[in-house]
């Protein structure tokens, strides 16, 4: 039987985009969408953008985000989706070279576009599964062990 980290797991490594939102210092918020490669043993996102974008300028100042994940293909019936909280890495904890090798290896065009691989450390996630059964919630926490919620 597969482990509330697993199935969410899974979910988020058969998607392609998330959605992110981050805010500044004076605590104006901002969206952006991006394409991702998951790191599952590590529960990172890698995503590739320029440095000089809007988000990333706020995101050097305050590196905690939230965002969401939802299927490439939505069938309202059986409605799937991720909800995370979440901090890019900076520094020594980013490892850039592996970032952009697992990047680049899930989305080869990519390489021919301008920017830079950033890695997202998840801490906290929530996926509503009605799959398995109306309602479900699975929760999982970086720090807590996964709950299932109901």
């Amino acid at each position: 039987m597969e482990s509330v980290q697993q199935h969410i797991a899974h979910f988020i490594a058969k998607q392609t985009v998330a959605s992110v939102c981050c805010s500044n210092t004076e605590g104006a918020l901002h969206c952006f969408s991006c394409y991702y490669a998951y790191d599952e043993a590590h529960e990172i996102l890698y995503f590739k953008t320029s440095d000089d974008s809007l988000h990333m300028q706020w995101l050097y100042e305050q590196p905690y985000l939230a965002g969401t994940i939802l299927p490439d293909k939505l069938n309202k019936l059986k409605v799937q989706g991720i909800q995370f909280r979440g901090v890019l890495l900076l520094g020594a904890e980013a490892d850039n070279k592996a970032a952009a090798k697992a990047y680049h290896l899930r989305y080869p065009f990519a390489l021919a576009m301008e920017g830079k691989v950033h890695s997202i450390r998840l801490d906290w996630i929530k996926m509503t599964d009605n799959t398995l059964g109306f309602g479900t919630k699975l929760v999982w926490d970086r720090i807590q062990s996964a709950v299932p919620l109901r």
